[in-house]
């Protein structure tokens, strides 16, 4: 069996950064949270946990601490949460991806303006949440075209459309020129990753070749699953997995390539475990 891997696959830029800075305040002594899970991969999570590190899920519990050490993870988080960890005095440490601060600055600034502000992307996913929380005009979040074409916003105001930035490239373009057409006032941003788009591109150029695609990621991680809709649109034998006990393959009897390819959250030893298992067995 040939096995074809996404160079893209595994750890970005941002990921990696934020996992690196909790990773580098374990054994220090000092109690160390991350405001909710650093990354959304249940296994790095549970390392952390066994080295010390605890989650805070609310600003209500992150109100309860007097003391420790708080990272922000990569995707980010409102203003109040610094305001927050400022005012009781806790230590923080700030791993926000310089993409995703980008946004924030965007929005901010926007906002101030008066532009109303509309994110392309998912709600209730942790980057949107904090997205929002840095605008001073009320923000709308947009995922499908029904609700682009049932956006009533003030048509005096002008708008300023950001994205998540692991939202579907593609997609993104689909809701903005829905926007345009109604003839709104738009300052469009694209605010998706290079790392993203590339992501995305080379999964679906993969899938369109291979004869089974498997896709490694976090059960709860967006970019992961956007990449699943992606190849599964190009090569139905496709299977999304966290780790190497999830793969459970049936492959057709004249199956002879396997691409291979995982989320930005995903650590390197499980794809390499995956890519190995599967290079073997088949």
């Amino acid at each position: 069996m040939e096995v074809l891997l996404a160079k893209s696959a595994g750890f970005c830029f941002g990921v990696k950064r934020a996992v690196e800075k909790v990773y580098e305040q374990t054994g220090t002594g000092r109690k160390i949270y991350t405001y909710g899970p650093i990354i959304h991969n249940e296994e790095v999570v549970r390392d952390l946990k066994e080295k010390g590190v605890s989650v805070i899920d609310s600003p209500q519990e992150l109100e309860d601490l007097t003391q420790g050490t708080v990272v922000i993870r990569s995707h980010g988080v409102p203003e109040k949460i610094y305001d927050l960890i400022e005012a009781n005095g806790l230590e923080c440490i700030d791993a926000t991806c310089p993409f995703v601060q980008r946004i924030h600055k965007i929005v901010e600034k926007e906002s101030r303006e008066g532009k109303q502000i509309v994110i392309i992307g998912n709600p209730g996913h942790p980057e949107v949440e904090g997205i929002k929380g840095w605008s001073h005009t009320p923000a709308e979040v947009i995922e499908s075209v029904t609700e682009a074409e049932n956006y009533k916003g003030s048509g005096e105001k002008p708008l300023c459309i950001v994205s998540q930035t692991t939202f579907n490239y593609n997609k993104f373009q689909e809701l903005v020129e829905i926007f345009q057409k109604r003839g709104y006032n738009v300052n469009v941003v694209n605010t998706i990753c290079n790392a993203t788009e590339e992501r995305q591109t080379e999964a679906a150029q993969i899938a369109a070749k291979v004869d089974a695609m498997i896709v490694i990621g976090g059960r709860h991680s967006s970019n992961t699953q956007k990449l699943y809709e992606i190849c599964r649109e190009k090569c139905n034998a496709t299977y999304f997995i966290q780790t190497l006990e999830d793969l459970h393959l049936e492959l057709p009897k004249t199956a002879a390539l396997v691409g291979i390819t995982a989320g930005a959250s995903t650590p390197n030893n499980i794809i390499e475990e995956v890519q190995n298992y599967v290079r073997i067995n088949f």
